[in-house]
């Protein structure tokens, strides 16, 4: 079974979905035979890769969010945060361009360590108060995962998988999917947001009993059984 995800390194919701998501999969008792592709998405493209201001300025700014507003955002967030295992400090977050870290996943991806690295490049951003859209803090993280620094440096000072980053933001597009994250089981299924444990849990039983269903070999349903209604 394969599931796809589309989401941003700087969306709140994607890393407490990826969080809700990975204790359903660890529960599900086909976990070995799912593969996982984390994929690219942008939720605002036009912004610069250091944005010169604080997360409130830039949602005050671009998105017209009151004060006040925002911080029963954040505080809302961060108890699901919390329920998750995550530490979120918004007053430390980095705001800036998401493109180059994307560029950095798929690196990582094609050395095995796409997982790793979405872990580290959002637990940089939303709980460590980094900038992800250095290229300093990308080595770091990326050398803390295995990676080579020099591969790394070179790959973000250039343009290595711009156009696989693009071709993941076409897809979505094609898919129609307006908000991220949004999980695509084998093509066939689509589950938008950072939905509940016990939804994503059924999505992947229901999408596996339907790729894989009972085939019966006995020649008639008559044979010696017991039911509800007795033997």
């Amino acid at each position: 079974m394969h599931i796809e995800i589309w989401s941003d390194v700087k969306c709140p919701w994607c890393f407490v979905g990826k969080r809700r998501f990975e204790k359903a999969l660890a529960e599900f008792p086909h976990r070995d035979s799912v593969e996982v592709t984390w994929k690219s998405y942008q939720l605002d493209p036009s912004l610069p890769d250091h944005y010169d201001g604080t997360e409130q300025q830039y949602l005050a700014e671009r998105k017209g969010i009151a004060p006040e507003q925002v911080r029963e955002m954040w505080q809302h967030l961060s108890r699901q945060a919390e329920g998750e295992g995550l530490d979120f400090d918004f007053d430390r977050v980095v705001v800036g361009n998401s493109f180059t870290a994307h560029r950095f996943l798929h690196l990582a991806k094609s050395h095995g360590r796409g997982d790793a690295a979405k872990e580290a490049v959002m637990s940089a951003h939303f709980e460590q108060g980094l900038d992800t859209s250095d290229i300093e803090v990308l080595v770091a993280l990326g050398t803390g995962i295995g990676l080579a620094g020099d591969e790394i440096r070179e790959t973000v000072s250039g343009d290595r998988f711009a156009d696989d980053v693009r071709h993941d933001i076409e897809e979505a597009r094609t898919l129609g999917v307006q908000g991220v994250p949004f999980f695509v089981v084998d093509r066939k299924y689509g589950i938008s947001g950072a939905q509940p444990v016990e939804l994503f849990r059924q999505a992947l039983d229901q999408a596996w009993r339907e790729s894989h269903p009972l085939v019966s070999l006995t020649p008639s349903p008559d044979g010696p059984a017991c039911g509800p209604d007795g033997c």
